[in-house]
């Protein structure tokens, strides 16, 4: 499951955001211990602990004393939130920027994506 180029910590981090963005795991919903994900997925407990921790930093995931963790109240708003601001600043400043470099004009802009973009 985790054997993507990044470190699995980074993938089990991002495969938790998107369980909570596309709303299978909601707020107050348990996950799985640290424990049980590296038995599930065979690897270190350290290494599913820090995927934890770095949700924990975020507030997506929330630890409750002997109980486990779960996922906290507007996660999937903040993650969303996130990720919306990231589209701007990674994904779609780059292509005005080029688009303005090809001099195309903000209105051919607007008609394409009003047509869906690429056929």
């Amino acid at each position: 499951m985790f054997d993507g180029p990044e470190p699995i910590y980074i993938q089990i981090a991002e495969y938790l955001r998107r369980e909570v963005l596309s709303e299978a795991l909601g707020p107050g919903d348990q996950v799985m211990s640290t424990t049980q994900f590296a038995t599930s997925y065979r690897i270190n407990p350290a290494t599913a602990a820090k995927a934890f921790t770095i949700l924990v930093d975020e507030g997506v995931l929330e630890k409750r004393r002997g109980l486990g963790m779960f996922v906290t109240e507007g996660a999937r708003h903040r993650l969303l939130e996130q990720r919306r601001a990231a589209f701007f600043t990674d994904r779609l400043d780059p292509v005005l920027a080029e688009a303005r470099s090809l001099g195309l004009d903000p209105q051919t802009l607007i008609d394409h994506i009003r047509k869906g973009g690429a056929p």
